[in-house]
């Protein structure tokens, strides 16, 4: 949609230690990222590396940007700019900043800010998945179009955003969530304990007796991968893997119900996704019981594997037949099969984000010159 658009945006990836500046047209960078360190210790300190880093990016480019826009953590009021509550890596902002009207007010430009997985799943939407998965479809002669996509990010957390017909899914409050969802096994527990980077090592280390163990779910997952390691703990790693594989796909279950979209996966756990997706698209692809016995299927659309070759080949071929028009010899086509179905990023996390808080920034322009 914005893959032409010629408008600048700035951009910044706010993290507890790296504050990363950059600006982006066409949903491409234009400038040399700029890394400052974020000191989110200091109030004073970190709104002033802001503003150096937001000010050095402007003097790069060629004409004035448009505006700004990012992902920064909550809780917050995003619709507001106002970042405020429980935030572990910044917790000089903990009692509320007006960080949009702030930057704004320095800059004279319009300033948006969102959480990282609402951007992720409209930066997937924009130029990522979605528009290659409805380009392959007509590619191949496929009838359907998708408008909705959840994106999911498995890291320290379990971050999601939505998209509903091509727009950002923000809610009432910018607080579409399923981290805090019951976990399947645990239900006083939230999901994102059993779904997160804390998941795989807490399991790691509680079935191989060593809490302490010190590693990281990469050297987890090589160990899931060495056919010459030991057995014991190669077991370990694998179901530590496929125990987050079935909490997350359980919280996604209820989301995919919700609002029928298709899933686009990313973030830094996605290394381990050949561990991961099994168990994931099991939950997914599960049943429930009625109060009669009967099986009902835990999500009402039939649910495909979208980076399997032959699987996407079904997906897209569907169940078409030729139905007759009830009193007459004419005939419509007619496919039965409610379907959905589950990838990994094209993007990348972060430059979906960057993308995401482009593309909604043009988004909102183009609403506020309507009116």
């Amino acid at each position: 949609m914005y893959n032409t658009d010629q408008r600048t945006v700035v951009t910044l990836d706010a993290g507890g230690t790296n504050f990363v500046f950059g600006a982006m047209r066409g949903c491409e960078f234009v400038v040399e990222p700029l890394t400052l360190p974020s000191r989110a210790h200091d109030l004073d300190l970190c709104l002033a590396t802001m503003v150096e880093g937001f000010r050095s990016i402007i003097d790069r480019l060629d004409r004035k940007p448009d505006a700004i826009s990012f992902a920064f953590p909550g809780p917050a009021d995003y619709a507001n700019g106002i970042v405020g509550g429980f935030l572990p890596n910044f917790p000089s902002f903990r009692q509320g900043v007006a960080l949009g009207p702030f930057l704004s007010r320095t800059f004279g430009l319009p300033v948006f800010i969102n959480n990282d997985g609402d951007l992720f799943a409209f930066g997937e939407a924009t130029a990522g998945v979605l528009p290659e998965i409805n380009s392959r479809i007509a590619a191949m002669g496929g009838h359907r179009q998708y408008h909705n996509l959840l994106g999911y990010t498995f890291g320290t957390g379990l971050g999601v955003g939505s998209v509903i017909n091509g727009a950002l899914n923000l809610g009432n409050n910018s607080c579409v969530e399923t981290f805090c969802l019951p976990s399947k096994n645990d239900h006083s527990r939230m999901v994102e304990d059993y779904a997160a980077i804390r998941a795989v090592t807490r399991v790691y280390g509680e079935l191989t007796g060593n809490p302490g163990h010190g590693l990281t779910p990469r050297d987890i997952c090589a160990i899931a991968d060495d056919e010459d390691a030991d057995p014991a703990k190669r077991e370990a790693a694998c179901e530590a893997f496929r125990r987050f594989g079935e909490a997350a796909g359980d919280a996604m279950a209820t989301a995919v119900t919700l609002t029928d979209s298709l899933i686009v996966l990313g973030g830094g756990l996605t290394g381990a996704a050949r561990h991961i997706l099994p168990a994931l698209l099991k939950e997914l692809r599960s049943s429930l019981k009625t109060l009669e016995g009967s099986d009902v299927n835990r999500v009402q659309m039939k649910v495909f594997d979208l980076d399997d070759p032959q699987q996407f080949e079904q997906f897209v071929k569907g169940e078409v037949r030729p139905l007759k028009v009830y009193g007459s010899d004419e005939t419509v086509s007619y496919d039965p099969m409610k379907r959905t179905g589950v990838c990994l990023s094209r993007l990348g996390a972060s430059r979906a984000i960057s993308i995401g808080a482009y593309a909604y920034a043009l988004s909102r322009l183009d609403a506020l010159s309507v009116k």
